[in-house]
């Protein structure tokens, strides 16, 4: 009886009666004018890909920020109160096992020199220009620690590695405990006037610079390049390397795939090669329009939003694979090339677009990332999931009717895989339920596994030279990482007072003490130094002056003295009312660094005076932050769109009911995904925290199309709970995971990348979708079983006879639909295409 009612219903959809819908005026009209359909297309794709003039690469790490991000702003305020503290930093590794020989201390001399030539440069420091103090008689006197290296006795060189030991200021910052490394520190103001060649010009000058050292003096020195500077092009270059390469790979694969499937579905060279064509234009029309309309609307390209073009491809894909693949499937029991068209234009108008909608809102709800990138990229997606839409729609049909296309007829029209896949969900679809349910809750609980983690640092690949320097620095120098303060004397030239000196002594020290800092840069150092320095170089005076005019003597005798560039506007403000203390933290956890800097926040409040109290910033706050406050903003996207799509599902399908059903097997697959992800992994960072609202837009794709064609198999054939499902299998079945399999393909080939912003982001994604088409292949199915079933025994209808009638909601309509279509089923079965 199941076979029979499987065969009865694959052979009665194309011919039963219909009423004329929108999708049949529309695909009799493109059918028409297919020739200016393509032509009116093609005008808009001109229009908007003259857009793409307008795009630029971005390449400065405050992207990532709203204009309004506190922390953002608290930190752009500490900089324009102080030096900025953008960098390019050489880094020198000794052979020799220590800097402190004469061919590298020459070495470093020329580099340091060389630093004023960076373009930008306000400022270079380093082990040899190290303002060092000593005093000479009632004299202080103010130079170079190291000068013309080539005429110094080793015995220079010894007295000179004992003070750089020595200094706070120079030990583990600017040379290693063991004087085996050292760097070249160059600080650049950036005009920012054009950012998107300044960055650039400053890394390209920097990068010929070490090539340079690497040819003269390799034999005696490794060298690495780090900075600032250096991290922001590594954006820049992350976006260019994923857009020259993953994404030409995923157009590739996607091509491939294509190409597969048309030939398994046509048995067909020529079809093979036109209807890959075909999703070919649809794909990079949909790609290049969403691009080139993002030009017009002013969005830069940042690695992020470097992903669109892949998300695009993948869901043009799935448009066209449906519209196809019904298409064939009419095709084959026989239909010539116009029916064919409108019967995959009717079975698949209403389900597209609500796919197409349903992706779109899941991609809009980025906007409440507190991360511009992340907007713009759902923002490109979305423009282009609906051109995507408009093109398979209409460009599609006009393209199949104009290409040569041939379909082999088949005498047998269900699928024997997705048949045995529906027959084993319907017979076994308690166990089902149960099992999928138990792994659902299984997975879920393994959630609150995940820890925010979000280091800058580690955006960045270990292949890529920038993480390799970034790991060198801070493994044998410094600790990458900051947290900056801004402590307020209350009064101008306070910073001399005595009382403030104090509090700034207490707080450097309690700050030097704590496990998690590797280097403190406080003025205190400055003044202690001097301090001893009056004294005769009497090491019992290395404290806090104890008169405050003194004290402020001290500061001008040594201000006067410093050379042109290495000035104190670094560590304290113009009117000296407060000084600059920057620490430097060993690689920590997003929940560890918020975790220190509450700490110190508190100390200060209970150590210090009101005025002195700072709540620290810097870029890896404002990361830390950016991660805490997207989650959180990214938790109310996803209940609006898990409302949105509800209602949109519960209004096309016309019924709460499905509404509220489809709710599970939605939210599911990315609550299994972040339980896998807290066992292998548990680090979700800011690109993590948008995959649960990007991918719900997409699963539901499977749900919608399920339950588009459940329906539509119950409402207008008639047709039992066992054979709608079945219908719902060999209609969209096949679609569902050609589209699967690209998709977790092209998403997969983002884990490639090396920024991990992109690699984590492509493989949570790929996952979750795979995990969507398990869950909607048999937990989809054994629900409907489940529920028709309960309905049915409390009208009293036994087991035994429900396959034989539809649910209860459509049990009048599917009596008369069964009466009034038995001819024409015996009809259709006579005139089975050979």
């Amino acid at each position: 009886m199941t076979e029979k009612h499987s065969s009865a219903f694959n052979k009665q959809s194309p011919n039963a009666p219909q009423d004329v819908t929108s999708a049949d005026r529309l695909a009799t009209t493109i059918i028409k004018a297919r020739y200016l359909t393509l032509l009116a297309t093609v005008a808009i794709f001109y229009v908007c890909f003259l857009g793409l003039k307008n795009i630029t690469f971005t390449t400065d790490y405050r992207i990532f920020f709203s204009h309004d991000n506190p922390h953002m702003l608290a930190f752009e305020n500490l900089q324009e109160t102080y030096t900025k503290d953008d960098s390019l930093l050489f880094v020198i590794e000794s052979k020799q096992g220590n800097v402190f020989e004469q061919k590298t201390l020459s070495m470093i001399e020329k580099i340091t020199e060389d630093g004023w030539t960076v373009p930008y440069s306000s400022r270079v420091d380093s082990v040899t220009n190290y303002q060092h103090t000593y005093a000479e008689e009632d004299d202080l006197i103010v130079g170079n620690l190291i000068e013309y290296a080539d005429e110094l006795t080793e015995q220079d060189f010894r007295n000179a590695e004992q003070i750089a030991l020595a200094e706070p200021i120079l030990k583990d910052r600017i040379v290693s405990e063991d004087s085996r490394v050292t760097a070249v520190n160059v600080t650049v103001r950036l005009p920012g006037i054009n950012k998107v060649k300044e960055v650039p010009e400053i890394v390209s000058q920097g990068r010929e610079m070490i090539e340079q050292y690497r040819a003269e003096y390799g034999d005696i020195a490794n060298f690495y390049l780090a900075g600032s500077v250096i991290n922001n092009n590594a954006f820049k270059e992350s976006s260019i390397n994923d857009l020259t390469s993953l994404i030409p790979l995923a157009m590739l694969l996607a091509i491939l795939g294509i190409a597969i499937y048309m030939f398994y579905a046509s048995r067909s060279l020529l079809t093979t090669i036109t209807g890959t064509l075909a999703t070919v234009v649809i794909i990079v029309a949909s790609i290049w329009t969403a691009e080139g309309v993002a030009g017009w609307l002013g969005i830069n390209l940042s690695p992020p939003a470097a992903n669109a073009p892949t998300m695009i491809l993948t869901l043009a894909i799935a448009d066209s694979i449906h519209i196809l693949v019904s298409f064939f499937l009419a095709s084959q029991k026989g239909l010539n090339k116009r029916e064919a068209v409108k019967e995959s234009l009717r079975l698949n108008f209403q389900p597209v677009f609500l796919t197409s909608l349903t992706t779109m809102i899941g991609f809009l709800t980025l906007n409440f990332s507190d991360s511009p990138p992340f907007r713009d990229m759902g923002n490109v997606v979305a423009i282009g999931v609906i051109f995507a839409w408009i093109y398979s729609i209409v460009l599609l049909p006009a393209l199949i009717m104009i290409l040569p296309f041939k379909v082999k007829v088949t005498k047998k029209a269900e699928l024997p895989m997705m048949q045995k896949i529906a027959n084993k969900t319907i017979q076994h679809y308690k166990s089902i339920l149960i099992g999928v349910l138990a792994v659902i809750i299984g997975f879920g609980a393994f959630v609150p596994k995940n820890e925010l983690y979000d280091v800058w640092a580690e955006y960045f690949d270990e292949s890529m030279p920038v993480r390799q320097a970034i790991d060198f620095t801070q493994f044998n120098l410094t600790g990458v990482a900051t947290v900056e303060y801004s402590l307020s004397a209350n009064e101008e030239n306070g910073v001399t007072n005595p009382e403030y000196l104090e509090g700034l002594e207490k707080y450097t020290n309690w700050l030097e003490a704590q496990p998690e800092v590797a280097h403190v840069n406080s003025f205190i150092h400055v003044m202690k130094r001097l301090n001893k320095n009056m004294h005769g170089d009497d090491p019992a005076w290395y404290k806090v002056p104890d008169d405050r005019e003194l004290a402020a003597q001290y500061l001008l005798l040594y201000e006067i003295s410093l050379p042109f560039g290495l000035d104190l506007n670094n560590q304290v403000n113009i009117d000296k009312s407060a000084t600059r203390v920057v620490v430097s933290i060993h690689r920590l956890s997003t929940v560890d660094l918020l975790a220190f800097a509450d700490r110190a926040h508190l100390w200060m409040k209970e150590n210090l005076p009101e005025y002195m109290v700072d709540q620290g910033s810097s870029r890896d706050i404002m990361f830390a932050h950016i991660g805490e406050r997207n989650i959180n903003s990214m938790l109310q996207g996803t209940a609006m769109a898990i409302v949105l799509i509800s209602l949109v599902l519960a209004i096309a399908l016309k019924s709460y009911q499905y509404g509220l059903l489809s709710l599970l097997p939605n939210i599911a697959p990315a609550a299994i995904a972040f339980g896998i992800w807290g066992i292998v992994s548990g680090r979700v960072g800011v690109s993590l925290s948008i995959v649960t609202c990007m991918t719900l837009g997409i699963v539901v794709d499977y749900t919608v199309h399920l339950l588009s064609k459940y329906l539509r198999a119950k409402r207008e054939q008639g047709l039992s709970t066992d054979d709608a499902i079945r219908y719902a299998f060999d209609t969209v079945g096949v679609a569902l995971i050609v589209t699967t399999a690209i998709l977790c393909v092209n998403f997969g080939i983002l884990a490639l990348s090396d920024f991990s912003m992109n690699s984590q982001m492509g493989l949570m994604t790929a996952m979750t979708i795979l995990i969507a088409l398990i869950i909607d292949f048999l937990f989809l199915p054994a629900l409907l079983k489940y529920l028709s079933e309960r309905q049915k025994n409390r009208k009293g209808v036994s087991s035994t006879d429900a396959t034989a009638h539809t649910d209860t909601t459509d049990n009048n309509q599917n009596n008369k639909s069964n009466q009034s279509q038995s001819q024409p089923l015996k009809k259709e079965s006579e005139h089975e295409p050979a």
